[in-house]
């Protein structure tokens, strides 16, 4: 089955690519989700019209894409857990978690475009890629911190009360 993509799809093409699939792949998941058309000849003729229209729009997502990272590259996100002895942290720092962030800061950025490969569970400074536009691909600086425990400084205090001998 031939079917023009109306939308990018991963491993398979770019929105207005004339691509061929499975009659399965096509019928049950592309053409329901509205992710393609069937390739006819008057769907083919519609498709040029798109491909303009979609080249139209990629340069303006591009740029403003490009603006982002200008205002992404030099934030640094800082969280802080409760970590172990040797920094493994109890819980872990997610895309979910760096969207959130960036939520507060005043940018509204997908957590699914954060490529994250796993959630970071160590204390330390990473870079996170965060892709905006197929072409365009910040790094974002997140430092994840142990959270101070409050023994430490409890052990003091019991050492400053104990009567010296």
């Amino acid at each position: 089955m031939e079917v023009i993509l109306k939308e990018d799809v991963a491993n398979l093409g770019h929105r207005g690519d004339l691509v061929k699939v499975a009659d399965g792949y096509g019928r049950n998941f592309l053409l329901p989700r509205k992710l393609a058309l069937q390739a006819t000849q008057a769907n083919k003729a519609v498709v040029e019209q798109m491909k303009s229209a979609a080249a139209r729009r990629s340069a303006t997502e591009k740029a403003l894409a490009e603006l982002l990272v200008a205002k992404l590259e030099p934030l640094v996100l800082s969280f802080t857990r409760k970590s172990g002895e040797a920094g493994h942290l109890f819980g872990s720092v997610t895309s979910a978690d760096i969207a959130a962030d960036l939520e507060t800061k005043g940018f509204e950025v997908d957590r699914r475009k954060i490529q994250l490969p796993e959630p970071l569970k160590s204390v330390g400074e990473f870079s996170v890629a965060v892709k905006l536009h197929r072409e365009v691909t910040a790094h974002l600086k997140v430092k994840v911190l142990a959270e101070a425990t409050e023994e430490a400084p409890a052990a003091e205090a019991v050492a400053e009360e104990a009567p010296a001998e």
